[in-house]
Protein backbone atom coordinates (compact mmCIF):
# COMPACT_ATOMS: atom_id res chain seq x y z
CA UNK A 1 0.00 0.00 0.00
CA UNK A 2 1.25 3.56 -1.01
CA UNK A 3 1.99 5.99 1.70
CA UNK A 4 -0.24 8.62 -0.09
CA UNK A 5 -3.12 5.72 -0.04
CA UNK A 6 -2.62 5.16 3.92
CA UNK A 7 -2.82 8.54 5.05
CA UNK A 8 -5.97 8.68 2.41
CA UNK A 9 -7.76 5.90 4.50
CA UNK A 10 -6.70 7.43 7.81
CA UNK A 11 -8.26 11.05 7.17
CA UNK A 12 -10.93 9.17 5.81
CA UNK A 13 -11.87 7.46 9.06
CA UNK A 14 -11.15 10.26 11.29
CA UNK A 15 -13.52 12.26 9.12
CA UNK A 16 -16.23 9.42 9.70
CA UNK A 17 -15.69 10.03 13.28
CA UNK A 18 -16.24 13.60 13.38
CA UNK A 19 -18.97 13.37 10.82
CA UNK A 20 -21.25 10.87 12.48
CA UNK A 21 -21.58 13.20 15.75
CA UNK A 22 -23.89 11.69 18.01
CA UNK A 23 -23.54 7.99 16.58
CA UNK A 24 -20.12 8.17 17.63
CA UNK A 25 -20.35 9.39 21.10
CA UNK A 26 -23.03 6.73 21.72
CA UNK A 27 -20.28 4.01 20.03
CA UNK A 28 -17.57 5.85 22.87
CA UNK A 29 -19.66 5.64 24.82
CA UNK A 30 -21.01 2.16 24.53
CA UNK A 31 -17.53 0.74 24.09
CA UNK A 32 -16.24 2.70 27.35
CA UNK A 33 -19.00 1.60 29.45
CA UNK A 34 -18.18 -1.79 28.73
CA UNK A 35 -14.52 -1.48 29.23
CA UNK A 36 -14.70 -0.11 32.53
CA UNK A 37 -16.92 -3.09 33.78
CA UNK A 38 -14.39 -5.53 31.87
CA UNK A 39 -11.28 -3.59 33.51
CA UNK A 40 -12.69 -4.16 36.83
CA UNK A 41 -13.80 -7.83 36.37
CA UNK A 42 -10.21 -8.07 34.93
CA UNK A 43 -8.93 -6.66 38.14
CA UNK A 44 -10.73 -9.18 40.30
CA UNK A 45 -9.95 -11.70 38.22
CA UNK A 46 -6.43 -11.73 38.11
CA UNK A 47 -6.12 -10.64 42.05
CA UNK A 48 -8.08 -13.84 42.63
CA UNK A 49 -6.19 -15.83 40.78
CA UNK A 50 -3.18 -14.70 42.77
CA UNK A 51 -4.78 -15.05 46.23
CA UNK A 52 -5.77 -18.89 44.82
CA UNK A 53 -2.07 -19.11 43.44
CA UNK A 54 -0.81 -18.38 47.21
CA UNK A 55 -3.32 -20.59 49.09
CA UNK A 56 -2.47 -23.68 46.61
CA UNK A 57 1.37 -22.82 47.12
CA UNK A 58 0.54 -23.20 51.04
CA UNK A 59 -0.97 -26.82 50.59
CA UNK A 60 1.74 -29.50 51.63
CA UNK A 61 1.74 -32.99 52.02
CA UNK A 62 2.67 -34.24 55.62
CA UNK A 63 4.55 -37.64 56.17
CA UNK A 64 5.00 -39.09 59.29
CA UNK A 65 8.12 -40.90 59.97
CA UNK A 66 7.90 -45.07 61.78
CA UNK A 67 9.23 -44.42 65.27
CA UNK A 68 11.06 -47.55 64.70
CA UNK A 69 13.28 -46.04 61.91
CA UNK A 70 16.75 -45.69 62.37
CA UNK A 71 18.24 -42.40 61.03
CA UNK A 72 19.87 -44.11 58.21
CA UNK A 73 16.31 -44.82 57.07
CA UNK A 74 15.38 -41.68 57.93
CA UNK A 75 17.65 -39.89 56.04
CA UNK A 76 17.55 -42.80 52.95
CA UNK A 77 13.40 -41.83 52.75
CA UNK A 78 14.03 -38.31 52.47
CA UNK A 79 16.23 -39.04 48.95
CA UNK A 80 13.49 -41.23 47.69
CA UNK A 81 11.04 -38.72 48.39
CA UNK A 82 13.11 -36.11 46.89
CA UNK A 83 13.35 -38.11 43.66
CA UNK A 84 9.48 -38.42 43.48
CA UNK A 85 8.30 -36.82 40.07
CA UNK A 86 6.97 -33.61 40.55
CA UNK A 87 7.99 -32.58 44.08
CA UNK A 88 9.44 -29.25 44.51
CA UNK A 89 10.75 -29.18 47.71
CA UNK A 90 11.19 -31.28 50.83
CA UNK A 91 11.69 -30.28 54.06
CA UNK A 92 12.83 -32.65 57.63
CA UNK A 93 11.05 -31.81 60.60
CA UNK A 94 12.55 -33.69 63.34
CA UNK A 95 10.22 -35.06 66.25
CA UNK A 96 11.80 -32.12 68.56
CA UNK A 97 10.83 -30.00 66.21
CA UNK A 98 7.21 -31.21 66.04
CA UNK A 99 6.99 -31.03 69.80
CA UNK A 100 7.83 -27.13 69.51
CA UNK A 101 5.22 -26.37 67.11
CA UNK A 102 2.46 -28.10 68.78
CA UNK A 103 3.27 -26.37 72.22
CA UNK A 104 3.58 -23.16 69.92
CA UNK A 105 -0.01 -23.67 68.13
CA UNK A 106 -1.78 -24.65 71.57
CA UNK A 107 -0.54 -21.69 73.55
CA UNK A 108 -0.34 -21.78 77.42
CA UNK A 109 -2.11 -24.99 77.02
CA UNK A 110 0.55 -26.46 74.79
CA UNK A 111 3.39 -26.30 77.71
CA UNK A 112 1.68 -29.17 79.19
CA UNK A 113 3.42 -31.22 76.75
CA UNK A 114 6.86 -29.94 77.93
CA UNK A 115 6.48 -33.22 80.00
CA UNK A 116 6.91 -35.45 76.78
CA UNK A 117 10.42 -33.55 76.29
CA UNK A 118 12.74 -36.27 77.50
CA UNK A 119 10.29 -39.23 76.16
CA UNK A 120 8.89 -37.36 73.26
CA UNK A 121 6.14 -40.05 71.05
CA UNK A 122 5.88 -37.54 68.19
CA UNK A 123 7.39 -38.76 64.47
CA UNK A 124 9.93 -36.98 62.34
CA UNK A 125 8.47 -35.78 59.82
CA UNK A 126 8.80 -34.96 56.05
CA UNK A 127 6.94 -31.82 54.14
CA UNK A 128 6.77 -32.10 51.12
CA UNK A 129 5.72 -29.36 48.38
CA UNK A 130 4.56 -30.12 44.76
CA UNK A 131 5.47 -28.23 41.94
CA UNK A 132 2.16 -28.16 40.74
CA UNK A 133 -0.31 -28.32 43.53
CA UNK A 134 -3.19 -29.86 41.66
CA UNK A 135 -0.82 -32.80 41.53
CA UNK A 136 -0.36 -33.04 45.40
CA UNK A 137 -2.95 -35.51 45.72
CA UNK A 138 -0.89 -38.15 43.23
CA UNK A 139 1.92 -37.28 44.76
CA UNK A 140 0.82 -38.05 48.34
CA UNK A 141 -0.47 -41.80 46.93
CA UNK A 142 3.25 -42.56 45.91
CA UNK A 143 4.80 -41.41 49.05
CA UNK A 144 2.29 -43.80 50.75
CA UNK A 145 3.58 -46.56 49.23
CA UNK A 146 7.15 -46.20 50.67
CA UNK A 147 8.34 -48.14 53.11
CA UNK A 148 8.98 -46.80 56.80
CA UNK A 149 6.16 -44.20 56.20
CA UNK A 150 3.91 -44.12 59.30
CA UNK A 151 1.12 -42.22 57.86
CA UNK A 152 0.74 -39.40 54.76
CA UNK A 153 -1.35 -36.47 55.18
CA UNK A 154 -2.69 -33.47 53.06
CA UNK A 155 -5.94 -32.31 53.79
CA UNK A 156 -7.22 -34.33 50.79
CA UNK A 157 -11.18 -33.13 51.28
CA UNK A 158 -10.34 -29.48 51.84
CA UNK A 159 -7.59 -29.83 49.12
CA UNK A 160 -9.98 -31.07 47.14
CA UNK A 161 -12.70 -28.83 47.81
CA UNK A 162 -10.30 -26.25 47.20
CA UNK A 163 -8.94 -26.88 44.07
CA UNK A 164 -12.39 -27.49 42.97
CA UNK A 165 -13.63 -23.95 43.89
CA UNK A 166 -10.46 -22.16 42.59
CA UNK A 167 -10.92 -24.00 39.14
CA UNK A 168 -14.54 -22.66 38.86
CA UNK A 169 -14.00 -19.57 40.09
CA UNK A 170 -11.35 -18.98 37.23
CA UNK A 171 -13.91 -20.45 34.96
CA UNK A 172 -16.79 -17.78 36.04
CA UNK A 173 -14.26 -15.05 35.44
CA UNK A 174 -13.28 -15.91 32.16
CA UNK A 175 -16.60 -16.70 30.77
CA UNK A 176 -17.58 -13.21 32.70
CA UNK A 177 -14.88 -11.21 30.49
CA UNK A 178 -15.69 -13.25 27.27
CA UNK A 179 -19.64 -12.21 27.55
CA UNK A 180 -18.87 -8.34 28.06
CA UNK A 181 -16.26 -8.58 25.75
CA UNK A 182 -18.97 -9.75 23.22
CA UNK A 183 -20.99 -7.35 24.33
CA UNK A 184 -18.96 -4.52 23.47
CA UNK A 185 -18.35 -6.12 19.93
CA UNK A 186 -21.98 -6.50 19.49
CA UNK A 187 -23.22 -2.57 20.76
CA UNK A 188 -19.77 -1.09 18.24
CA UNK A 189 -20.76 -3.35 15.34
CA UNK A 190 -24.51 -2.21 15.61
CA UNK A 191 -23.75 1.41 15.72
CA UNK A 192 -21.09 1.56 13.07
CA UNK A 193 -23.71 -0.17 10.91
CA UNK A 194 -26.05 2.35 11.03
CA UNK A 195 -23.23 4.57 9.66
CA UNK A 196 -22.74 2.14 7.19
CA UNK A 197 -26.02 1.91 6.14
CA UNK A 198 -26.07 5.51 5.46
CA UNK A 199 -23.47 5.36 3.09
CA UNK A 200 -24.25 2.06 1.48
CA UNK A 201 -25.62 4.07 -1.37
CA UNK A 202 -21.94 5.63 -1.57
CA UNK A 203 -20.07 2.22 -1.05
CA UNK A 204 -22.04 0.78 -4.10
CA UNK A 205 -20.85 3.60 -6.19
CA UNK A 206 -17.45 2.75 -5.07
CA UNK A 207 -17.56 -0.67 -5.64
CA UNK A 208 -19.25 0.06 -9.45
CA UNK A 209 -16.34 2.16 -10.47
CA UNK A 210 -13.59 -0.27 -9.71
CA UNK A 211 -12.84 0.10 -5.99
CA UNK A 212 -11.56 -2.67 -4.49
CA UNK A 213 -12.85 -4.11 -1.29
CA UNK A 214 -9.57 -3.52 0.57
CA UNK A 215 -10.02 0.62 -0.20
CA UNK A 216 -13.27 0.75 0.78
CA UNK A 217 -12.81 -1.05 3.85
CA UNK A 218 -9.87 0.32 5.12
CA UNK A 219 -11.54 4.08 6.49
CA UNK A 220 -14.01 1.75 8.31
CA UNK A 221 -11.11 -0.28 10.06
CA UNK A 222 -9.31 2.95 11.01
CA UNK A 223 -12.66 4.44 12.15
CA UNK A 224 -13.36 1.56 14.39
CA UNK A 225 -10.31 1.32 15.81
CA UNK A 226 -10.08 5.22 16.80
CA UNK A 227 -13.70 4.03 18.67
CA UNK A 228 -12.07 1.80 20.34
CA UNK A 229 -9.06 3.42 21.28
CA UNK A 230 -11.05 6.49 22.61
CA UNK A 231 -13.48 4.75 24.15
CA UNK A 232 -10.29 3.06 26.19
CA UNK A 233 -9.28 6.37 27.34
CA UNK A 234 -11.56 6.32 30.47
CA UNK A 235 -11.48 3.44 31.94
CA UNK A 236 -7.58 3.13 31.74
CA UNK A 237 -7.96 6.39 33.77
CA UNK A 238 -10.85 5.07 35.83
CA UNK A 239 -8.21 1.35 36.71
CA UNK A 240 -5.14 3.67 37.33
CA UNK A 241 -6.41 6.22 39.75
CA UNK A 242 -8.35 3.56 40.94
CA UNK A 243 -6.40 0.44 41.24
CA UNK A 244 -3.55 2.93 42.87
CA UNK A 245 -6.13 4.23 45.74
CA UNK A 246 -7.19 0.41 46.75
CA UNK A 247 -3.72 -0.67 46.57
CA UNK A 248 -2.47 2.22 48.96
CA UNK A 249 -5.80 2.15 51.46
CA UNK A 250 -6.34 -1.57 51.48
CA UNK A 251 -3.10 -3.25 50.75
CA UNK A 252 -1.27 -2.56 54.23
CA UNK A 253 -4.56 -3.20 56.09
CA UNK A 254 -5.30 -6.67 54.81
CA UNK A 255 -2.87 -9.06 56.99
CA UNK A 256 -3.95 -12.47 55.79
CA UNK A 257 -0.87 -14.19 54.55
CA UNK A 258 -2.48 -15.48 50.79
CA UNK A 259 -4.34 -11.77 50.55
CA UNK A 260 -2.49 -10.19 49.00
CA UNK A 261 -3.40 -7.59 46.09
CA UNK A 262 -1.02 -7.20 42.87
CA UNK A 263 1.63 -4.69 43.41
CA UNK A 264 0.47 -1.51 41.46
CA UNK A 265 3.72 -1.59 38.74
CA UNK A 266 3.42 -3.39 36.67
CA UNK A 267 -0.08 -4.88 37.28
CA UNK A 268 -2.11 -1.42 36.62
CA UNK A 269 0.16 -0.81 33.52
CA UNK A 270 -0.05 -3.96 31.98
CA UNK A 271 -4.09 -4.16 32.90
CA UNK A 272 -4.26 -0.69 30.98
CA UNK A 273 -2.38 -2.33 27.66
CA UNK A 274 -4.67 -5.41 27.92
CA UNK A 275 -7.84 -2.91 28.11
CA UNK A 276 -6.54 -0.68 25.22
CA UNK A 277 -5.66 -3.75 23.06
CA UNK A 278 -9.46 -5.20 23.58
CA UNK A 279 -10.44 -1.59 22.91
CA UNK A 280 -8.96 -1.38 19.97
CA UNK A 281 -9.62 -5.16 19.10
CA UNK A 282 -13.45 -4.86 19.38
CA UNK A 283 -13.74 -1.51 17.66
CA UNK A 284 -11.90 -3.34 14.23
CA UNK A 285 -13.69 -6.77 14.78
CA UNK A 286 -17.15 -4.76 15.14
CA UNK A 287 -16.10 -2.51 12.29
CA UNK A 288 -15.05 -5.44 9.76
CA UNK A 289 -18.40 -7.59 10.46
CA UNK A 290 -20.57 -4.30 9.96
CA UNK A 291 -19.22 -3.02 6.70
CA UNK A 292 -18.42 -6.99 4.72
CA UNK A 293 -22.21 -7.45 4.32
CA UNK A 294 -22.17 -3.93 2.19
CA UNK A 295 -19.12 -4.90 0.07
CA UNK A 296 -21.35 -7.30 -1.44
CA UNK A 297 -22.77 -5.53 -5.20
Amino acid sequence: MKFRTFTRHIREGAKNILRNGWMTVASIGAVTTTLILVSVFLAIVFNLNEFAKNIESDVEIKVLVDLTTTEDEVIALGDQVEQVKGVEAVHFSSNEEELDSLMNSMGEQGQAWGLFEQDNPLNHAFLVRAENPQETENIAKQIEGFEHVYSVNFGQDIVDQLFTFNNYARLIGVILIAALVLTAVFLISNTIKITIIARSTEISIQKLVGATNGFIRWPFFVEGLLLGVLGSIIPIVIILFGYHYIYQNLASQISINFVKLLPFTPFAWQLAAIVLLIGGTIGVWGSVMSVRKFLKV
